[in-house]
């Protein structure tokens, strides 16, 4: 007997992240879509939130040809305020966004529904909850059109839901349409995150949790409801790492199928351009240092990079500060090092006196005032990084080796300061720190050493982990260096990281080289080609597990 095909004939995947750069899922979505595209004949369709109103989204081209007799039915007939085009990515695939303000005048009947099929406890929600899953609900019902429309009755379809955020669509879906093969994957758990962001020690005690009466403490209910239901109901459960597989295990009560991360390094410069871009990244990076501290940096520099969502403990920015104070009382150090922490926050607007400064040829004789901070902050008196660099006594002077650089700015090209987007920066540094308490899987760390940058992560990481499973060698000379951290080891990461920097600023310019050939070999490992069979795996049991109800 023939074995039977489980190949998917369609694909829906849906997250708030779909044309929406918020975080890491972008990047997860946005360069696994065209690996899935070279599927044999698949039809991949991803469904975001249509959340621009004033503006366009810049990642989302309109094309108004497109599905246009499902599109005019589905307006007419279900009422959904869509449009359709392709996501400006490697394979372009096909988007559909949605308007969901429709659903809000059904929320508390859609929450009744959930209440009585699935358990979701809605009652005490609050914040982002209600938007969220009006846009998966949202998500559900046009998936529903669609499947309806061109009659896929008798095609292999599965439905991708991603977060909590959507977990009401995965329920719809499940609901509505038993034929669909319904996957959901949890990036990292709401009540983990919490936990963790909380300043609880997550990991020393997580089998000892009780993910209901935390959630009741941390007045994460809802949130945590409605992703511990969708975990259960759906026909395959899955998450990024190794590491939050156990976190699922424990604070969602089910055992989730493991699909790491990868990255599409398509649109990665090679060769000379490769080095053009470094050393123009170079360039602009020093020249923002100097004009804001007011005298001439090494142009050897070591120049040193974090960067991420603005969680200070839990992305281990605490500890970044932390170590570089260290390593600036090392007098053995005789290179200055320029670290950037490229982290987005409740910024004002960009420096207007910087900006005037980086027209100039020379380097001005004097620091500006806060010579610390590229863009003006709301909060400039409680923002965490900038206290720790006072209590610290961290002024960037001229004698201080060491040289700390807030950018609290998203780097999307169009920041007033740089004026270009993050991957143009990264290039241009020697080293980057990822030194993360709660990070489902890093891609900071992945994409670092995608760019040849040699990289510092932990063990907390879900691609730290990874690293170590593919054999990690003590210091940088692999082009990659795994911390151990645990709840309570902050000193010893902190004097680990000192150190493998130090160690940085001692290489020659050939050992540089060579580390940044061994961080890209390390990438390649790590790419979709190597991981989106761990999908295939996914798609295949929910497809399995659907043509049991069929």
């Amino acid at each position: 007997m023939a074995e039977q095909n489980y190949t998917p004939d369609y694909i829906f995947e849906t997250s708030w992240e779909v044309c929406n750069k918020v975080g890491g899922i972008y990047t997860v979505l946005s360069t696994r879509a065209k690996t899935m595209q070279e599927m044999d004949k698949t039809k991949v369709v991803f469904i975001g939130p249509d959340v621009w109103k004033e503006t366009e989204s810049p990642w989302f081209s309109e094309n108004k040809r497109l599905l246009a007799g499902w599109k005019k039915e589905a307006s007419e007939k279900d009422g959904l305020k869509i449009r359709v085009g392709n996501w400006k990515v490697p394979g372009k695939p096909l988007v559909i966004l949605v308007d969901f303000d429709q659903f809000y005048n059904q929320k508390n009947a859609i929450y009744g529904r959930m209440w009585d099929k699935f358990g979701v406890d809605s009652l005490h929600a609050y914040g982002d909850y209600d938007e969220s899953c009006m846009f998966a609900y949202a998500t559900g019902v046009i998936i529903e059109s669609f499947y309806k429309y061109h009659k896929l009755e008798d095609k292999k379809v599965v439905a991708h839901f991603n977060e909590w955020m959507l977990g009401m669509g995965a329920l719809y879906i499940k609901d509505r349409l038993p034929r669909i093969g319904t996957l959901f994957t949890t990036h990292a758990t709401s009540i983990g995150r919490s936990i963790a962001g909380n300043n609880k020690p997550l990991y020393n005690y997580l089998d000892a949790y009780d993910s209901d009466q935390m959630a009741r403490e941390l007045n994460m209910v809802a949130k945590h409801s409605v992703e511990k239901a969708a975990a259960k109901h759906v026909d395959c459960f899955t998450t990024v790492s190794d590491i939050t597989a156990r976190e699922c295990r424990n604070l969602l009560h089910r055992d989730p199928l493991v699909t790491p991360n990868g990255f599409e390094k398509d649109f990665i410069p090679v060769g000379e351009e490769h080095e053009k871009k470094r050393l123009k990244a170079r360039k602009a990076l020093l020249n923002v240092a100097e004009k804001l501290l007011g005298y001439d940096i090494q142009t050897d520099a070591l120049l040193v990079a974090t960067s991420g969502r603005y969680e200070y403990r839990n992305k281990g920015l605490d500890v970044f500060v932390d170590a570089l104070h260290r390593l600036n009382n090392i007098k053995q150090l005789q290179k200055d090092v320029v670290a950037f922490i490229m982290v987005p926050a409740w910024t004002d607007t960009y420096r207007k006196d910087l900006k005037d400064r980086l027209k100039l040829k020379k380097t001005p004789k004097e620091a500006l005032s806060h010579p610390y901070v590229t863009h003006w902050l709301r909060n400039m008196n409680h923002d965490s990084i900038l206290n720790q660099l006072q209590y610290l006594n961290m002024h960037n002077r001229k004698e201080d080796r060491v040289k700390i650089i807030f950018v609290p700015s998203y780097l999307n090209g169009n920041d007033g300061i740089f004026d270009m987007p993050y991957y143009d920066l990264l290039i241009g540094m020697d080293v980057t720190v990822f030194a993360s308490y709660y990070e489902p899987w890093g891609y900071t760390p992945h994409e670092s050493i995608a760019f040849s940058v040699p990289t510092i992560t932990t063990s907390l990481a879900g691609f730290g982990l990874w690293m170590r499973k593919m054999g990690d060698e003590r210091g940088m000379d692999d082009g990659a260096e795994v911390l151990t951290r645990d709840d309570y080891n902050f000193i010893e990461v902190s004097e680990d990281i000192c150190n493998r920097v130090f160690e940085m600023t001692t290489k020659s310019d050939e050992q540089e080289r060579i580390l940044r050939q061994a961080a890209l070999d390390r990438a390649n490992l790590a790419d979709w080609a190597h991981f989106f069979k761990y999908y295939q795996e996914a798609y295949k049991i929910a497809l399995q597990k659907a043509s049991t109800r069929i």
